[in-house]
């Protein structure tokens, strides 16, 4: 069994608590709380799809818009030297800093 689920572009965690004999877990990615649970893997999954929804439901019923996990933006942390030889590097292949460190996470994840 996968420790994540996917519905409607959200993913969510998949626990199990050996005390409560439940599986539970929380949509991942966005910062609302979106929590579920189920005895086994029919009603947590069938738990996990009305939580997404009725979470849904009140963003249309307020007239907000839903947080979207995983827009593309991401806020990281280098050391200068480590920024510094990226940007030297990039420049050298004649890319942005932003796409050298796409197509590094890219090559990583080809690898993994």
């Amino acid at each position: 069994m996968s420790s994540v689920i996917e519905y409607k572009g959200y993913t969510g965690s998949v626990e199990f608590s050996e005390s409560d004999m439940l599986f539970y877990g929380k949509v991942l990615g966005i910062r609302s709380l979106i929590m579920y649970e189920g005895k086994d893997v029919d009603s947590l999954l069938n738990d996990f799809h009305e939580s997404v929804d009725l979470y849904l439901e009140s963003c249309k019923a307020d007239k907000r818009e839903p947080e979207v996990p995983y827009k593309g933006n991401l806020n990281i942390r280098l050391s200068p030297e480590i920024h510094h030889n990226a940007a030297l590097r990039a420049m050298a292949f004649r890319q942005s800093l932003n796409s050298f460190i796409q197509d590094a996470v890219k090559e990583k994840l080809a690898r993994a």
